[in-house]
């Protein structure tokens, strides 16, 4: 594995890993922390956000725990 920075940028390099999907979850993972990172809103507007999110999330599974 090879970290550097190019400019403002952090560039990480790494030979194909076995498990893909342990090395989405750290892309994951960085994505959320750069758009935290950058980040400007109020708590309200995170809590407004984090309501909306919940309401979507229960309209679209709701039948499977209502019957």
């Amino acid at each position: 594995m090879i970290i550097e920075q190019q400019n403002q940028d952090l560039v990480i390099r790494v030979t194909a890993p076995a498990d893909i999907r342990a090395t989405q979850k750290v892309v994951d993972y960085l994505n959320l922390m750069e758009s935290i990172s950058k980040n400007q809103g109020t708590e309200e507007q995170a809590t407004e956000v984090a309501r909306d999110v919940h309401n979507e999330w229960w309209i679209k599974n709701r039948s499977l725990f209502i019957k």
